[in-house]
């Protein structure tokens, strides 16, 4: 049986964002890649009856977040995927026809410097959908576990019940079971906290600059399967979510691969997936398959039997030729590869139907040495690092996201010590209740110092 050489697997998931949006330009580099035709671009109908069509922005952010909760995006894929600005319409009052154009706009060839770099040089799957079709948190909850237990709705600071009671198994689970090495690699307040299994482990979550630190140590001491969760709150956010700028994420996605490209035998026992969770409510013209639900569990309404809106995904390393894979794939295609490539236990129904990409990975020959050496970013004014958000007030600037993740952190100490009461007292703080993203932060960062002194690191 050919050697497998792949070693290491890490996942650096953005924000918010379609495959049209982000991918859908490299129609023009490959012909059969299921993209955009410049010359037979798509339209949705505003709320007047004009048509707004597929074009080109050099955009670096958009004025609106447009809305990605499971009712919404329902009806933006209603019709053949017709509803998208008819939705954007519906849900902000102030929407203006440029704010219309704005969901259907697309990137043009090389205006995505890191993501376009690697699209050229490595592997794009063109069929990779997000696994719900709603909002970040349940499809965050498929990569990590291929459920959301039946749950559609993010947490807020009136309802942060909706923040807890995420028991199911996961894939770290699955790989602490099997002595397979893993960490977290996180900005600020990574979501994937919300996993009670999760609780226990806060020495396995380190800050994202540790990352780049990590990467030049020997290939045998770094993680074998890394999940990367960017920064999600300023400053410098760059998640990617709308309407941060597209140019810090681009910036981040550039840094992670050139750490594991100077470290040659790292770089050639690693596969880097590139991922978004989900797409913001952004267009896209592929009508979401019929999907195997992963449980029986339907606690709000959906049945889990559609997957989400299809996603931006790069299969990177000297291992994957350049070219398009048409097989059709969603985040718990990540679970079944790991599972199958480190025979690990199961997880749910969903993960044992998906496909694995295991295929894309060649196991014969060299690593190739036709890939780029570093991504050089292009200097940017300051002016267009700068989110849209920030010219409104911060109040007006959070997104369900953060708010959610705030929520979580204002509770999760008395949650914990509930569920684990032998490590109330290496999280008992002083500290008093969250009342900000600042807090929630430098709450999060604190329990993770301590439980690694904990544990002598």
């Amino acid at each position: 049986m050919p050697r497998d050489p792949i070693e290491h697997i890490v996942v650096l998931m953005f924000e918010n964002h379609s495959f049209d949006q982000l991918l859908g330009c490299f129609k023009e580099v490959y012909s059969d890649l299921e993209g955009i035709d410049p010359s037979k671009p798509r339209s949705n109908q505003g709320p007047s009856g004009q048509e707004f069509f597929q074009q080109t922005t050099n955009a670096t952010a958009v004025r609106l977040d447009p809305r990605h909760e499971t009712d919404h995006v329902l009806r933006q894929i209603a019709d053949g995927n017709s509803g998208f600005v008819a939705d954007l319409a519906a849900s902000h009052a102030d929407a203006t026809p440029a704010d219309f154009q704005s969901i259907m706009d697309y990137y043009a060839k090389g205006s995505l410097h890191a993501l376009h770099t690697l699209a050229e040089h490595f592997t794009i799957c063109d069929h990779w959908f997000s696994s719900v079709p709603g909002p970040t948190w349940a499809n965050r909850f498929f990569i990590h576990s291929g459920t959301s237990l039946g749950r559609v709705e993010m947490g807020s600071l009136e309802n942060w019940q909706l923040c807890f009671n995420y028991n199911q198994e996961t894939i770290y689970d699955r790989l602490d079971a099997k002595n397979v090495s893993w960490g977290i690699y996180c900005g600020d307040i990574p979501q994937s906290i919300l996993l009670m299994s999760q609780w226990p482990n806060l020495s396995r979550y380190h800050h994202l600059s540790q990352f780049y630190e990590h990467a030049t140590r020997d290939e045998a001491d770094f993680p074998q399967y890394c999940f990367i969760e960017p920064r999600y709150y300023p400053p410098g956010q760059n998640d990617d979510h709308p309407p941060h700028s597209v140019v810090l994420p681009q910036e981040l996605l550039a840094s992670v691969y050139n750490s594991l490209r100077s470290n040659t035998d790292l770089w050639n026992s690693t596969l880097l997936v590139v991922l978004y969770d989900e797409h913001g409510g952004f267009y896209d013209h592929v009508v979401p398959p019929d999907a195997i639900p992963p449980d029986d569990r339907r606690g709000e309404g959906f049945a889990f039997d559609t997957l989400g809106v299809r996603v931006p995904a790069l299969l990177v390393s000297p291992w994957v030729e350049r070219r398009v894979e048409h097989t059709q794939f969603d985040h718990t295609s990540l679970l079944r590869y790991l599972i199958d490539k480190w025979d690990l236990q199961r997880l749910t129904l969903r993960v044992d139907a998906a496909s694995s990409f295991d295929s894309v990975i060649r196991k014969t020959g060299d690593p190739r040495t036709d890939t780029p050496m570093a991504i050089t970013m292009p200097r940017v004014e300051q002016r267009l690092r700068t989110s849209a958000a920030a010219l409104r007030s911060s109040v007006e600037s959070e997104n369900e996201h953060q708010i959610g993740l705030v929520a979580f952190m204002e509770h999760f100490e008395e949650m914990r010590t509930t569920h684990y009461p032998q490590g109330a007292q290496a999280f008992s703080m002083s500290a008093p209740s969250v009342s900000s993203a600042e807090v929630a932060k430098n709450r999060f960062r604190e329990l993770v110092d301590r439980e690694k002194a904990l544990n002598g690191e």
